[in-house]
């Protein structure tokens, strides 16, 4: 059964048909994020990570120094700070970042990818680009589409 055209069918004998679109869309946008996030974490798994932590790697990856306070990871990753905190909670208990007191502000925890971080990350990335992110069957120009029209939700 398709459920998100079950839910549709409902939805328009529920509320009418004008707010079909809005909630097949959105359910449809919810469903591939689940989808996606599973299947990306079974590719994550044998490097022993998850897609939020793998994210986390990649942000420390790209800054200059390969660090940065605890607070912005949650803010770049958009997670709230208790979550970045087990996030790098579980980086470090696999020796991929360190955490470090700032140097100038004491209140600030800096947070520093390691050297078998940088490692991990780069196989990590290997796996993804070898599956093309779990994106099949999706062409290049679709998802050129679709990367467009998501990012047009974000201008609101």
């Amino acid at each position: 059964m398709d459920v998100i055209a079950e839910a549709a069918r409902q939805w328009r004998e529920r509320w009418g048909a004008e707010h079909v679109p809005a909630m097949r869309a959105v359910t449809t946008v919810m469903r591939a994020q689940q989808l996606l996030m599973a299947r990306l974490n079974d590719v994550l798994r044998p490097h022993g990570l998850t897609f939020p932590r793998y994210e986390a790697l990649m942000l420390l990856s790209y800054t200059k120094r390969g660090e940065l306070p605890l607070g912005k990871v949650g803010d770049r990753l958009q997670v709230h700070r208790t979550s970045a905190k087990a996030i790098v909670e579980a980086l470090e208990a696999e020796g991929l970042v360190e955490r470090q007191p700032h140097p100038t502000d004491g209140r600030t925890t800096l947070v520093a990818i390691t050297g078998v971080g940088r490692r991990v990350a780069r196989e990590a990335t290997e796996a993804l680009h070898a599956v093309r992110f779990e994106t099949a069957p999706l062409d290049d120009g679709e998802l050129a589409t679709l990367s467009d029209l998501l990012a047009r939700l974000e201008q609101v």
